[in-house]
């Protein structure tokens, strides 16, 4: 299979996750850089805040559009991640490949277990989170954005598939507000990330990047129109199963 089909293919499914969920193309995207396309765990990161990033852009402007974006919170929740975005940014080009790769997986592994955890009784059993935003306490959102701030900068997610359990569970926002709450955190995030690698971008491979970013562009409005028929749970938990195996694979890889 050629490098643009797989490419396109990958992108595709990255999409589909950014516009169903709020999150989790990152998560797919570097793995499908290194194991698919060839790219070094560094640049195969760096890579991926470009593609979240972009996607991400196109995919809010269809949230906002439904009204599914909570701006005043998820500009505090993004704000508070900037300055650990840049730092871990920093960081992640002195980190050894290795590490780098065990961390990511464990990061994926984990957001899938919380993926896979049973709602709480007092949110709707059926979309797995509040029936109506309840009020933000910046305190709190604060605080969440610094730690998935840090995340983005170090491995280089846009940490949607963090944000919309923080959105949800921290600051109490429906999932459908989560999930197009989330897509303006992943922006915000990822752009401050990639503003401390820009070293790295000369290394990358455009002729990879521009096609998977157009086919998960066109993937996440297909994911957005996925998400209005199908329910916030049954999604979530496909996508775990699927982080799961790829956190699973990526593990032993490293430690073979």
């Amino acid at each position: 299979m050629s490098v643009l089909i797989l490419a396109l293919v990958a992108g595709a499914v990255v999409g589909l996750a950014l516009g169903g969920l709020g999150g989790g193309g990152s998560v797919l995207a570097v793995p499908a850089l290194i194991y698919l396309l060839g790219f070094a765990p560094v640049a195969a990161t760096t890579a991926s805040l470009i593609i979240v990033t972009l996607t991400s852009i196109s995919s809010l402007a269809a949230h906002a559009r439904d009204g599914n974006v909570r701006w005043r919170p998820g500009l505090l929740f993004a704000a508070a991640g900037i300055g650990p975005a840049m730092l871990g940014g920093l960081v992640a080009g002195h980190i050894p490949a290795t590490a780098l790769t065990i961390a990511f997986s464990v990061t994926a592994a984990l957001a899938a277990w919380r993926m896979l955890r049973p709602s709480r009784p007092a949110q709707d059993p059926v979309q797995g989170s509040p029936a109506q935003d309840r009020p933000v306490r910046p305190p709190r959102a604060a605080g969440s954005g610094a730690g998935l701030g840090a995340v983005t900068g170090v491995l280089g997610v846009g940490g949607g598939f963090l944000a919309v359990p923080a959105l949800v569970g921290v600051l109490g926002l429906r999932m459908k507000t989560a999930v197009g709450t989330s897509l303006l955190v992943i922006v915000i995030n990822s752009l401050a990330a990639l503003a401390t690698r820009t070293s790295t971008a000369d290394s990358l491979d455009w002729a990879v990047i521009a096609p998977f970013t157009a086919a998960a562009i066109l993937g996440a409005w297909d994911g957005k129109r996925l998400a209005a028929k199908i329910s916030g749970n049954r999604l979530q938990h496909v996508f775990a199963y699927v982080l799961l195996a790829v956190a699973a694979f990526m593990l032993l890889d490293s430690l073979i």
